[in-house]
């Protein structure tokens, strides 16, 4: 398992740009490129499949057990390299120990031995750019490391200074990137837009993948890549059912790739479906699953489709439906918008929330079940990521879960059910291994 993992020292630094660069420019050398994403994100790996061709899948040491870790590594079968993209800064994670590990990028790139290519914003700075490196590398003697890539350099004579500082620290250089205002990706409230929104992302990424190759040693960075064993052993995550209907539109589009992968490996059949075309899910199905995303930005068009509507209810009168996040919120009886418009949802829960009153909720979460969830029981322990801005402004029916965040505190939202129906505002990552 021969790779690399792309991090920083914090956020914002371009990382992301040089990840799907490099993904693509190691395709065109006609590599076989498995791509990962450290961490909680279900953003960035549609990027990362548009990139290399591969599905990319999440590692985290905070909600996946040992099993679960090894069961998604094996995803690399085939691959000529893995190449990994960090998140937040290398060392970021939390301050309570999770399953195996804390979340952080670092301790990704160590159990999986691929050595950091750490991305540093130069701006403002030359060599005490090099300290900042140093204090990286050092911080975790143990840890691979491969050497940087300097971004954002305004000019030679900046480059020259900036590696004048990697030279005395001893920190090989492994690219230099020039500042360019047109290489960034347009965001929004969560992060980046979503991969299927973006007007032209594959000639983006091209684009990318020009400006790494002639501006970092890409032969360099392959003769770096190092790896542990692949592991045998684990599993991914079961399905929940046989025939699950999944809303997948740019208003549901937020699950996780690991468990996708799972369901299919087992069997099931996933029928896709998008509320905003205002298509009802199949009615043979034996659940209907909505996924998070941004239905904030598609209240309206989602409180006019009939059809997908009738549909879910129809579903509903027999046979399960969940949603996390966004697909909780459409399930609910309404959704009040940034502009304080209301907008009625699907009603199958008593669930209002509001976008108007904006509040930050983001962190990890650990659930312990009160009434069962498709394809879980009561008393089942699950761990999850909650990463959104909305308010509840109502939630008449009974809680779903008792839910805490990574330290143990406990948080106020709980997700809720009524009869076949249930959502939480947390997205399921796995079952706790071992858990009682």
């Amino acid at each position: 398992m021969r790779g690399l993992l792309i991090s920083a020292p914090s956020s914002g630094t371009g990382k992301t740009t040089v990840m799907l660069g490099l993904l693509r420019a190691l395709v065109e050398d006609g590599l076989v490129v498995q791509p990962f994403k450290s961490g909680p994100d279900y953003i960035d790996p549609a990027f990362h499949r548009a990139a290399s061709g591969r599905a990319s899948y999440n590692l985290d040491t905070w909600a996946m057990g040992a099993g679960l870790l090894d069961a998604i590594g094996q995803r690399a079968e085939g691959a000529d390299i893995c190449v990994a993209e960090g998140s937040m800064g290398l060392y970021d994670g939390v301050a309570t120990r999770g399953q195996t590990g804390f979340g952080s990028s670092a301790e990704t790139a160590q159990r999986m031995r691929w050595p950091v290519v750490l991305v540093l914003d130069v701006g403002g700075q030359a060599q005490s750019a090099a300290a900042t490196a140093l204090g990286f590398r050092n911080y975790m003697p143990e840890l691979p490391f491969a050497g940087v890539i300097l971004n954002r350099v305004a000019s030679p004579r900046h480059e020259r200074l900036a590696r004048l500082g990697m030279e005395k620290a001893g920190m090989p250089v492994l690219g230099v990137l020039p500042r360019r205002g047109d290489l960034t990706l347009p965001e929004r409230h969560l992060g980046l837009i979503q991969a299927v929104e973006h007007p032209d992302l594959d000639t983006a990424i091209a684009g990318y993948a020009a400006f790494l190759r002639e501006h970092v040693d890409l032969e360099a960075l392959k003769a770096a890549a190092q790896g542990a064993s692949m592991r045998p052993g684990g599993a991914l995550p079961k399905p929940p059912a046989q025939r699950i209907a999944l809303a997948q539109d740019a208003a549901f589009s937020f699950t996780y790739p690991h468990l996708l992968e799972g369901w299919h490996a087992a069997g099931a059949e996933i029928l896709p479906f998008s509320p905003l075309a205002d298509e009802a899910p199949d009615p043979t199905a034996d659940l209907v699953w909505l996924p998070g995303g941004y239905p904030e930005l598609y209240a309206g068009k989602l409180a006019a489709a009939a059809r997908f509507r009738a549909g879910l209810r129809r579903h509903a009168e027999t046979r399960p439906v969940h949603g996390e996040c966004g697909g909780y919120m459409a399930l609910g009886q309404a959704l009040i918008d940034k502009e304080g418009v209301r907008h009625e949802m699907a009603g199958l829960l008593g669930l209002v929330t509001s976008y108007e009153k904006r509040k930050f909720h983001l962190g990890y979460r650990r659930a312990r079940l009160h009434a069962a969830l498709p394809g879980y029981q009561p008393g089942d322990h699950l761990r999850g990521h909650e990463f959104h801005y909305s308010t509840i402004l109502e939630q008449p029916d009974a809680p779903l879960a008792e839910v805490r965040d990574a330290d143990g505190n406990p948080v106020p939202e709980t997700g809720s059910f009524r009869g076949t129906v249930s959502g939480t505002f947390f997205h399921l990552i796995t079952e706790e291994e071992g858990a009682a």
